[in-house]
């Protein structure tokens, strides 16, 4: 698998684990101050993110930013 779609795959992860806890996207840009725009591009695989919207992330879903984005 290469590297791009390896990324691809980690951040459609981040839509997974924000069902898995019943949080819209909505309820994710409210409580860590991330557009529900960028959310939904990263959610989707069009984005990354910055390495400050990664550390939100992280900490929102408290997760490492390791495990949440790096290691699968």
């Amino acid at each position: 698998m290469n590297i791009e779609r390896e990324m691809i795959k980690v951040l459609t992860d981040l839509k997974k684990i924000r069902l898995e806890k019943g949080l819209t996207q909505q309820e994710v840009a409210d409580k860590t101050n991330i557009s529900i725009s960028m959310l939904a591009m990263m959610e989707n695989g069009y984005r990354r993110g910055s390495d400050e919207t990664k550390i939100k992330l992280a900490n929102f879903y408290k997760k490492s930013v390791e495990s949440l984005f790096f290691c699968k």
